[in-house]
């Protein structure tokens, strides 16, 4: 058979195939090959993204804690996809159940260290933060004093 030969349905090429015995001929399929043959159907993609958009709002939550209300916030947007991320990898939705764990977890340190923060921050005096030494903590005083 030489290179490039037309195949069925085509001028010059075969017009069936042969039958054997307890096959049908493939007559009505010229040009189309015998059903069953080519690729399967590819499988859908798994559902990844709630689970690592957890993931990186939690680390984010957690890493820039000192900014507590953004903390807070991506906090708990981290908690609400993790949980939506694991219910996908419970139904097969998704492949990635760790990953949406992860950002649970990191989303909840980020969200109590932020309250830690914010709670520090308003329990501490505030002539702890002062700087010009009025409060008597016996801080240095960075005026020069010149005798005469």
């Amino acid at each position: 058979m030489p290179y490039g030969y037309p195949g069925p349905g085509f001028p010059g090429g075969h017009q069936g195939y042969q039958s054997h015995q307890g096959y049908q001929s493939y007559q009505g399929y010229q040009g189309q090959g015998p059903p069953g043959y080519g690729w399967p159907a590819m499988p859908m993609a798994p559902a990844n993204g709630m689970g690592v958009t957890a993931l990186v709002l939690g680390i984010i939550a957690a890493a820039g804690f000192c900014l507590w209300p953004l903390a807070m916030v991506l906090g708990v947007l981290a908690i609400i996809f993790g949980a939506i991320g694991r219910g996908r990898a419970r139904r097969g939705e998704a492949t990635n159940s760790g990953q949406a764990l992860a950002g649970i977890i990191c989303g909840v340190a980020g969200l109590v260290l932020a309250v830690a923060l914010l709670v520090v921050l308003i329990v501490t005096p505030d002539d702890v933060f002062e700087e010009d030494g009025a409060s008597g903590g016996g801080g240095y005083s960075t005026s020069v004093a010149v005798r005469p």
